[in-house]
């Protein structure tokens, strides 16, 4: 689809600096600009650019001054907040390329499963007995949901999800490719034969409202009861969350990171990259664990930050790093130190 200056100025409430008939029909970043495409300039570091790019058209500030002519080809639309303005423009553009519905074939859907208007179901999908899904639904090829699920409004599964059954998903969720929800919790007990005997999970998973989760992450079920996502929890690829734990609202999980079962993670905490938790410890809310670090014991303070493996204080943290990298020259000085006494 093509938009032109004057459109695009009306829907973010900007004004045209040029000609206001010049269309696009994609986007793009501004150092890497092409006639036909949309782009933008927020940050001050980027400003050469917008005298150089192809770009046909650049959303900027309102505060903008040109220091130098620009390409005649390129087109500004001013705007209150350039970046604000840009994100709303993919947030549409993304809306546009996921506007699909339908029932594709071959799929399959059980006559005991309900779903709502709107909906897509792709081609090789598989929809279990009694599972209900809302509307405006986007099911993707090769997604397995598995019976007794429920799937909320215009939530997304896309290709490769597997739902196992009795799990429940809510509104305005996306979960990307190959993600699994509701697999067995990793529970075994030893028996007098020196092995291990399955303990069965019974329990579900129960992801609210507004979460995303990235692909290839796994979020098992409960052993009884329910493994918990909050409203609004962000979860990155690659995330182990173990039978029982609870994820709190608003909590961010970057690439990677794993929380053992039966944890608690209270609201607006933030893991980084590879960062883990043990079992059975609550993290409390506004925690900032760093990338790497382990948790091994509860966190009782709010809004602490924590680093290292054991994690602790981020501030004891990096006074006993300077202390770490110094040993050899502290090693040094005793053996100096010594030599001189015996001396």
């Amino acid at each position: 689809m093509e938009f032109t200056a004057k459109q695009i100025a009306g829907l973010l409430n900007g004004t045209v600096d040029g000609d206001e008939n010049v269309s696009v029909s994609n986007l793009s970043k501004i150092e890497e600009g092409k006639a036909g495409t949309l782009s933008f300039l927020s940050n001050p570091i980027y400003t050469n650019f917008v005298y150089e790019t192809d770009a046909s058209i650049v959303i900027v500030n309102n505060s903008f001054v040109s220091e130098k002519p620009r390409k005649s080809t390129c087109t500004l639309i001013r705007v209150e907040d350039a970046y604000g303005s840009f994100a709303k423009l993919l947030e549409m553009y993304y809306q546009t390329q996921q506007n699909k519905t339908g029932i594709e074939q071959p799929s399959f859907i059980s006559p005991s499963a309900k779903y709502g208007e709107n909906c897509y179901v792709a081609a090789f999908a598989y929809i279990s007995d009694n599972v209900k899904i809302g509307n405006n639904v986007k099911i993707y090829p090769h997604v397995f949901i598995g019976e007794n699920t429920t799937i909320g409004d215009n939530t997304v599964l896309f290709s490769g999800v597997k739902v196992y059954h009795d799990c429940i998903i809510g509104k305005d969720c996306t979960v990307h490719a190959s993600t699994v929800i509701g697999s067995d919790g990793f529970g075994f007990a030893p028996n007098s034969e020196n092995n291990y005997k399955k303990v069965p999970q019974v329990g579900n998973v129960i992801i609210e409202d507004h979460v995303e989760i990235g692909s290839n992450t796994s979020i098992d079920r409960a052993t009884m009861g329910s493994t918990i996502i909050r409203k609004g929890a962000k979860l990155d690829n690659l995330i182990q969350i173990a039978h029982n734990v609870e994820i709190g609202e608003n909590t961010v999980l970057a690439g990677g990171a794993f929380v053992a079962g039966s944890s608690k993670i209270g609201k607006n905490v933030m893991m980084g990259g590879q960062a883990g938790v043990v079992g059975h410890v609550k993290v409390a809310d506004g925690v900032k664990i760093a990338g790497q670090s382990g948790v091994g014991s509860t966190i009782e303070k709010e809004n602490e930050i924590v680093q290292g493996s054991p994690a602790f204080p981020i501030g004891d943290y990096k006074r006993s790093y300077v202390l770490f990298r110094g040993l050899q020259k502290l090693n040094d000085r005793i053996r100096t130190l010594e030599q001189s006494l015996k001396k």
